[in-house]
């Protein structure tokens, strides 16, 4: 599982590194990792290249001109352009030595354009000739430093005018802002250079899913279908009968050991046709929960907004294991939040932005604040989907890097619910179950969508691919 952290752990894990070490160790491990970095955007001509820096006055200003010297000493033509009048005068001496000029505006058509204007610290819009020069970059050639000029390292907010990188370098951790919002979209390809810090680093900030940690059966010789996990679906309705059946497709696919359906006539029949592996109970209302015993309930996948539906939302958050509530629940649900504030067993929400904001608060640009603030004011778990899904609660915060935009289509969220249903039912714990959930989704999006779109049903069929990709790097043969 890769971590971040905030910029004043970061700032004070460097503080307490730097007093370990000669002067200059600390940014010297930055612009050398910087520049392998830059050598490998480069396919390794580096000889020759036109390599420009735009310099600011912070420390990844200096990285910059450091790692353009050592460019420069592999035969790189390096130039920069330097803003304000603060300098690194050591490092402007080595960039020197090697050729490096500096010039008032950025070359036509450089190789590589290293952007160390603004760096982890700085906050708000640019200023007016650091936006000047951004705004004219060509983003398949920019390479920024430690993060994109014009991106907040912590929320990813970009306040104005920014850098778009094909690549990011960050040093000794990865940066919340890197990964969310409109950083994520700011930042491209992100490398992280080890510079040092993990003994002086606290616990993450916030955490990524990555393939090792998507979980494999129960531990024990005796496998059976109550160790796989029972999972409650409670969706679907006359006009939404596909989210019920898609539901309990993203239950069974993600390998719950049973699914139980409880709803409408209708939406029964159609879950019982296309899932007869599925236990169905016709029922609505306070009676959904008299379909049997399972060990995590998914409520709300086309289930309507009516009383009946509420009735059936309010009877499962009564019940005493964990609960996921999702699309048409989370509608019920903002007008009766108490139902979630007043339970002890675990519940996780699953809201889109517009759903977010029916609890009474707009999601804004900062997603890491906007779900934690939902998550505090209800005591529980909330998964923020977007392209860079937010998962936060009581165990954490993660943020899901798999995510794309295939997925925006009518119905995957439903495959979600079922999926992370699953997760839930077999025992792991709630803020990773959605997490994991989210990584596996963005996966089964990603490989169902090789022809630059794909549906709900196609991505419950890539399922179970995404789950070996995740576990060994390959896809089911």
């Amino acid at each position: 599982m890769r971590v971040t952290h905030t910029v004043a752990q970061v700032r004070a894990a460097e503080d307490a590194l730097r007093a370990t070490l000669p002067p200059g160790t600390l940014m010297q491990r930055a612009a050398t990792g910087l520049a392998v970095e830059t050598a490998r955007f480069l396919a390794g001509r580096v000889y020759g290249a036109r390599v420009h820096l735009l310099v600011g006055g912070g420390d990844n200003g200096a990285d910059a001109l450091w790692a353009g010297a050592l460019l420069g000493g592999r035969g790189a033509q390096v130039t920069a352009t330097v803003v304000g009048t603060q300098r690194d005068e050591a490092a402007l001496a080595a960039f020197a030595r090697v050729g490096g000029r500096l010039v008032p505006h950025p070359p036509r058509d450089p190789d590589a354009v290293l952007d160390g204007l603004v760096g982890i610290g700085g906050t708000g819009p640019l200023r007016d000739q650091a936006a000047e020069l951004v705004r004219d970059l060509d983003p398949s050639r920019t390479i920024a430093v430690d993060v994109p000029s014009g991106v907040d390292a912590d929320t990813g907010v970009v306040a104005g005018e920014a850098v778009r990188s094909v690549l990011t370098v960050t040093f000794g951790t990865l940066k919340p802002g890197l990964l969310v919002g409109a950083g994520r979209d700011h930042a491209g390809e992100v490398q992280l250079v080890d510079i040092g810090l993990g003994p002086w680093l606290p616990e993450p900030t916030v955490r990524v899913v990555e393939g090792s940690d998507v979980p494999g059966l129960p531990e024990g010789s005796a496998h059976d279908k109550y160790t796989r996990g029972v999972v409650g679906v409670v969706a679907g309705s006359p006009s939404y009968t596909g989210a019920a059946v898609l539901a309990v497709g993203g239950a069974v696919r993600a390998g719950a050991g049973m699914v139980r359906f409880a709803g409408a006539t209708h939406s029964a029949e159609q879950v019982r046709t296309r899932w007869p592996e599925a236990v169905v109970t016709e029922a609505e209302g306070t009676a959904v929960v008299d379909a049997g015993r399972v060990q995590a309930w998914v409520v709300g996948p086309g289930l309507g907004t009516g009383a009946t539906a509420a009735e059936a939302v309010e009877a499962v958050l009564a019940s005493g294991v964990p609960v996921l509530v999702d699309a048409d629940a989370l509608t019920v649900l903002a007008q009766h939040p108490q139902w979630v504030r007043d339970r002890s067993a675990p519940t996780v929400l699953t809201p889109h932005d517009r759903e977010a904001a029916r609890f009474g608060r707009e999601v804004g640009p900062d997603r890491l604040a906007a779900a934690r603030a939902l998550a505090e004011d209800l005591g529980c778990t909330v998964l923020l989907k977007g392209a860079a899904t937010v998962v936060t609660g009581p165990g954490g915060t993660w943020v899901n890097a798999t995510g794309t935009t295939h997925l925006a289509t009518a119905g995957t969220g439903d495959v979600l619910a079922g999926g992370i249903g699953t997760l839930l039912a077999r025992g792991l714990e709630l803020g990773l179950a959605a997490a994991v959930g989210a990584h596996l989704h963005g996966l089964a999006g990603q490989l169902s969508g090789g022809a630059g779109t794909t549906s709900a049903s196609r991505v419950l069929e890539a399922w179970p691919d995404a789950v070996a990709l995740a576990r060994t790097g390959r896809i089911r043969e």
